[in-house]
C-alpha cells in the first residue's frame, strides 16, 4: 500500500500504520468529513495523509429525527444516527471519485451483527481505492441485547477477527472511551488480528434546554466530541501506547498542530481531525503544516522522533 511520494525539499512527515505508508500522520475523522468531495472547493485534499469517509453499514440508514446536533461547551453534541447510503451506493456513487484521489482511502464500517460486519468487509474487498477498513465498534449487537461490541472485550476481539480474515487491507479500530479499562480493549483487539487502533470515538453526553425543559436532541443523549474531550483522549491514547504494540492513531479535540503533536508524544503514529472541520474546512491542512514547521524548526529528522517521545520524572511511579 504505496501512496507516497518522497519529497527531499521538505520535512520527513511519512508514517506507516500496518502496511499502509502516509505522507503525513493527519487523517480526516469518519462522520466529520463527509465522502471527501465536499470539502474540494474548500481545501487541498491531496494534502492530508488520508481520509476517513463518514461510516458505511449493510444497507443506507436514515439516522435519527432532528434536532440531532447541538453546541456546546467547547465542543458538540451530535445524535445523527449513522445515516449513511449504504455500502452498495457507497461503492457505486462514491468510490469512483474516492479513487481518484492522490492519498489513502480508509472506509469506517458498522453494523448490528458480527455477520453484517463481515459482509460489508467482504463486499469492500477488492474494490479499486480502498486502502483500509476502520471498524466502528460502538455499535450495539442487536443480536446480544443492545451491549455495544466496544464494551465487551470478547465481543470487540470478534468482530475484529470476523473484519482481518474478510479483507487484504490493513484494519483500524476505532475504540469507545465509555469503558471502564480502555487498555484491556485495546489489547482484545489487538490479539483479534487488529493492524492498529484508533481512538477516542465520542464521549455519551446531553444537553437540555432550561426554557422547553426539553432534551436540546430529540435522541435525548448523544456523543461529545470537540475540544471538550481532547484531555480524557490524551489520557486515554497515552494508557494505550502502553498496552499494545499496534500503531495508535489518536482523536479527540484536534484543532492544532500542537494538539496533534501532544498525541504523538502521547504514543500515536497518527491522528484524525474530526469536529475542527466544521468550524474550519482548512483545519486538516493546517494541521499538516503546522507539523511541518514543527518537524523543521525542532531541526527533527523525521516526525517519528515524537511518537511516544513524552518525557516523564523518573522519581515518580508512572
Amino acid at each position: 500500500m504505496e501512496f507516497v511520494k518522497e519529497n527531499h525539499s521538505g520535512p520527513d512527515l511519512r508514517v506507516k500504520i500496518g502496511s499502509l505508508h502516509l505522507a503525513n500522520p493527519v487523517m480526516t475523522a469518519s462522520g466529520t468529513f463527509g465522502y471527501a468531495r465536499e470539502f474540494e472547493n474548500l481545501m487541498n485534499l491531496h494534502r492530508l495523509g488520508a481520509v476517513i469517509v463518514k461510516g458505511i453499514s449493510l444497507f443506507p440508514r436514515p439516522g435519527n429525527p432532528p434536532p440531532r446536533i447541538v453546541e456546546t461547551a467547547c465542543g458538540m453534541l451530535n445524535a445523527i444516527g449513522l445515516q449513511n447510503v449504504g455500502v452498495e451506493r457507497f461503492i457505486k456513487e462514491k468510490m469512483p471519485y474516492l479513487d481518484g484521489l492522490n492519498v489513502p482511502v480508509i472506509v469506517n464500517i458498522l453494523g448490528g451483527s458480527i455477520e453484517e460486519y463481515r459482509e460489508i468487509t467482504k463486499r469492500l474487498e477488492g474494490v479499486p481505492g480502498v486502502a483500509g477498513i476502520e471498524v466502528n465498534i460502538s455499535c450495539p449487537n442487536v443480536k446480544e441485547g443492545g451491549v455495544a461490541f466496544g464494551g465487551d472485550p470478547q465481543m470487540a476481539a470478534a468482530v475484529t477477527t470476523a473484519v482481518k480474515e474478510s479483507c487484504s487491507v490493513p484494519v483500524i479500530v476505532k475504540l469507545s472511551p465509555n469503558v471502564t479499562d480502555i487498555g484491556l480493549m485495546a489489547r482484545a483487539v489487538e490479539d483479534g488480528g487488529a493492524d492498529s487502533v484508533s481512538l477516542i470515538n465520542t464521549l455519551i453526553g446531553m444537553a437540555i434546554n432550561l426554557k422547553t425543559k426539553r432534551p436540546e436532541l430529540a435522541n435525548i443523549i448523544g456523543g461529545l466530541s470537540g475540544p471538550a474531550i481532547k484531555p480524557v483522549a490524551l489520557r486515554m491514547v497515552y494508557e494505550v501506547a502502553r498496552s499494545v504494540k499496534i500503531p495508535i492513531i489518536g482523536i479527540g479535540g484536534i484543532e492544532t498542530a500542537e494538539d496533534a503533536l501532544e498525541f504523538m508524544l502521547a504514543g500515536a503514529t497518527a491522528v484524525q481531525v474530526g469536529t475542527a472541520n466544521f468550524v474550519n474546512p482548512r483545519a486538516s491542512e493546517e494541521v499538516v503544516e503546522g507539523i511541518s514547521r514543527y518537524v523543521q524548526e525542532e531541526k527533527l529528522h523525521s516526525v517519528r522522533e515524537m511518537i511516544g517521545a513524552l518525557k516523564l520524572d523518573p522519581l515518580r511511579n508512572h
